[in-house]
């Protein structure tokens, strides 16, 4: 059957069941197959788990792990071996992690797969990133309005830091590939754009990109300010990690740079606190810093969806309507398609916020002045996708949980 007409996770399955497992191609078919699926049905990443008597494959569709099925046993090791083949990895290495990429004919990173041994078996997890044409620039990215036109416009500095933060899978590299594309845009040309990665996930035109190779002491710290010699006007470093990489980050924002980076963190005004407990000092963290940039991505409502005046449904949110999720074929019966971005911005400007955070203020201290000061925090903006049907009080609560903090922000 074409992968086209593909149309759900169990017909994806019964189509892997029906390849002959005794064919020599079994193992390549199988993966094509579950590749070109996984790109079809928009996942983000395919777990392939061997078992003591066969091998799980699952994969993440918008942030949820669902089952796509189990396979026999003596199926799992040709599978990953293939898997392995395609990211240019040593298929006789079984017995250590390894990372490797698939890319496409052109050159451009597509697809990262990783192994890992187990129990059973080595392990596979292959990431897809967002396909040519996604997310292309910062408007494409559906932040609100307010927000993405301040991006938008910190972009045009010349110098300082902005810092997209939030936890794994939240978006956050797709965010800075988007800035990244912005700035060779609005710039046509006329800018040095250099990128510092680990690992490069995504190939944007115009930008100088470069992989650190840690075995060679070429880590993000030291390749920065190497790149200080190279006469870069912006800068995306894709993470920071330690106080090393931090501190050249900001010195590099104090410089006549502008910086794009990214950084785990629950809140905006948690990723300043959090730096700050680095050990970087405040004048830094006060001068270098533009603002920050702090979302989650939650699942959309499929219009399957009902309204309910069910007050346990609520779950805790301060809402007056609300939707709840049921499920349909188009949604495969799960009652979500897609997701939304949901985002707070903390602009690092002078006055209350400012004098906070060359004083050290907390984490909650902060939050309270960027409120003052104009900011819509992070749950304020989750309850009001509830409320305009977007998504749902139980996905609110999935991604962002029933903790104290959800409560206090709303």
């Amino acid at each position: 059957m074409a992968v086209e007409s593909l149309a759900n996770r169990q017909q994806i399955e019964q189509n892997l069941r029906e390849l002959d497992p005794s064919d020599s191609s079994y193992a390549t078919d199988f993966v094509d197959l579950l590749l070109a699926s996984s790109r079809v049905e928009r996942v983000s990443d395919v777990h392939l788990q061997p078992t003591d008597d066969g091998l799980e494959v699952r994969w993440r569709l918008d942030g949820v792990l669902q089952l796509v099925g189990r396979f026999p046993r003596g199926d799992a090791a040709d599978v990953v071996s293939r898997l392995k083949v395609l990211a240019e990895l040593l298929t006789y290495r079984s017995d250590a992690p390894q990372e490797g990429r698939i890319r496409q004919a052109r050159g451009n990173v597509e697809i990262r797969v990783s192994t890992f041994p187990t129990l059973h078996g080595e392990r596979a997890v292959v990431r897809f990133f967002a396909s040519e044409g996604q997310f292309l620039h910062v408007h494409d990215l559906n932040l609100p309005r307010e927000v993405a036109d301040c991006v938008q416009h910190l972009l045009a500095e010349t110098s300082g830091a902005l810092v997209i933060s939030g936890p794994a899978g939240s978006g956050k590299t797709t965010t800075a590939y988007a800035c990244l594309r912005e700035l060779v845009q609005q710039s046509k040309g006329g800018k040095s754009i250099v990128s510092l990665e680990d690992p490069i996930e995504v190939a944007v035109d115009q930008v100088a990109q470069a992989q650190v190779n840690i075995s060679s002491g070429f880590d993000l710290a030291s390749g920065l300010r190497s790149l200080m010699r190279q006469d870069p006007e912006v800068i995306l470093v894709g993470e920071i990690r330690d106080h090393e990489t931090a501190e050249a980050v900001f010195q590099a924002a104090l410089t006549g740079h502008l910086v794009v980076t990214t950084f785990h963190a629950g809140s905006a005004a948690g990723a300043i606190s959090r730096i700050s407990d680095m050990g970087i000092e405040p004048y830094l963290l006060r001068s270098g810093v533009l603002a920050i940039l702090n979302q989650r991505l939650v699942r959309r409502l499929c219009h399957c969806a009902q309204q309910t005046q069910d007050e346990s449904a609520k779950l805790g949110l301060a809402v007056e309507q609300f939707h709840i999720a049921t499920g349909c074929p188009d949604c495969d019966q799960i009652g979500y398609k897609k997701r939304a971005v949901i985002a707070e911005l903390l602009l690092a400007q002078p006055g209350a916020v400012g004098r906070a955070i060359l004083s050290r203020s907390d984490a909650p201290r902060l939050q309270e002045l960027a409120v003052q000061s104009g900011m819509v925090p992070l749950f304020s903006r989750a309850s009001d996708a509830v409320r305009a049907g977007i998504t749902s009080p139980a996905e609110i609560r999935r991604v962002f949980g029933f903790g104290e903090s959800s409560r206090d922000s709303s």
